[in-house]
């Protein structure tokens, strides 16, 4: 009996995520070096694991409440608030702990949309957000942000706004890019979104990697926290991918419905898993900075290494531990390149268009690896480069 005609169509219209899809190529690839994933190089720290061996000794192995214990969404309000002064949320009815950052967009954005209604986002843009927006009967609205910089302006979302606009997505320090809002591209946004009946979704799970600025989030601006859900969680910071803990912050009205979608899709996040992210948030409030300064060292190292081999970028980005050179000019396709590489030199890199239509003629690669690791894969990448720019120009 063939029954996949009763499939949901819009779960058969997701396509698997360019990211993984190239990642895995590498596994049939011998001797091949990936620069693919966003994951963190450094092990999750010491004293996060021992805290979560004595919560396993200590039988803390049950149902939490369903936002999370007490203590951490405690620790977690203080965080964001004495790190990037954000407002204050309330522990008890503003915050909820999720299974990481993914699941924390997922139950925001099926709390706030309905069938027929638009969602604005900037592209490229990591493809983790509009498969959830389709899934809601919601239309993803792109805008290009190739020509300011990877950055979304308020020009940029005001050129899309309509009465069907539900939300407005800032993803920012941004995957694929790297780039950030600054404060004056946030207060243009939210001077034009302050009156408006717009929700905004500001993923800032990258907060604690940025290099060249402090971190600002839209919500500190006068009007936009009644309007805004932060999320952020421990994935980058900590070096916790795997633990999967992630966060929202939002006004109340707004968090008391999406517990509900929460509650319903997972009831809690791990218990074992809270435990160490309370750790995390209290003893180890400046673990990030150490693995920060060497994604700077390495940034650095990428940014300068791709421009000599002749690629192109729109300045130096600041955040994250991604770069998003241009190929056009070698006459390849992303994939192309990145299938190219892949095969001459035994690179992997993910093509653009993983990330948007509108990031084709691009690539991202991560410089989550250490220096040796990128010293070898850039010389390969470089090897290849001269040779497609050699036969250009010929």
């Amino acid at each position: 009996m063939d029954m996949e005609h009763l499939i949901n169509s819009r779960v058969k219209d997701i396509q698997v995520s360019g990211i993984r899809k190239f990642s895995n190529l590498v596994a049939s690839t011998p001797g091949a070096i990936s620069l693919t994933l966003g994951q963190p190089d450094f092990p999750t720290p010491e004293h996060v694991k021992e805290a979560a061996k004595r919560a396993l000794d200590a039988n803390k192995t049950t149902y939490t409440h369903n936002a999370g214990i007490v203590p951490l969404r405690q620790a977690a309000a203080r965080f964001i608030q004495d790190r990037y002064n954000l407002p204050a949320y309330d522990p008890e009815t503003e915050v909820i702990v999720t299974n990481g950052a993914s699941q924390a967009i997922d139950i925001t954005l099926r709390t706030i949309l309905v069938e027929g209604t638009e969602v604005i986002l900037p592209g490229p843009i990591y493809p983790g957000y509009e498969p959830i927006i389709r899934l809601c009967g919601a239309t993803p609205l792109l805008v290009d942000t190739r020509e300011t910089g990877f950055k979304l302006t308020a020009d940029g979302i005001r050129a899309h706004l309509t009465d069907k606009t539900r939300c407005v997505i800032l993803p920012y320090p941004s995957n694929p890019t790297g780039y950030v809002l600054e404060e004056q591209d946030l207060q243009e946004i939210a001077d034009l979104l302050r009156d408006k009946d717009v929700f905004v979704l500001s993923d800032e799970i990258y907060s604690e990697l940025i290099y060249d600025r402090p971190h600002v989030s839209i919500s500190t601006f006068p009007g936009m926290r009644e309007k805004t859900v932060v999320i952020n969680g421990l994935s980058k910071s900590h070096s916790m991918t795997g633990w999967r803990i992630g966060f929202t912050f939002a006004p109340k009205y707004l968090s008391q419905q999406m517990i509900k979608v929460h509650q319903y899709e997972v009831s809690c996040a791990s218990s074992i898993s809270q435990q160490a992210a309370l750790e995390a948030l209290t003893a180890g409030v400046d673990d990030a900075l150490p693995m920060r300064d060497e994604y700077h060292k390495r940034r650095d190292y990428c940014y300068d290494r791709l421009l000599a081999m002749g690629l192109e970028l729109p300045g130096k980005p600041e955040g994250a531990f991604y770069l998003f050179p241009s190929i056009r000019h070698t006459g390849q396709t992303s994939l192309e390149f990145a299938t190219g590489l892949l095969h001459e030199e035994k690179v992997a890199v993910v093509p653009g268009d993983a990330f948007s239509p509108l990031g084709e003629g691009y690539v991202r690669l991560s410089y989550a690896y250490s220096m040796e690791v990128l010293q070898e894969a850039l010389d390969r990448m470089e090897r290849y480069v001269r040779r497609l720019l050699a036969d250009t120009n010929n």
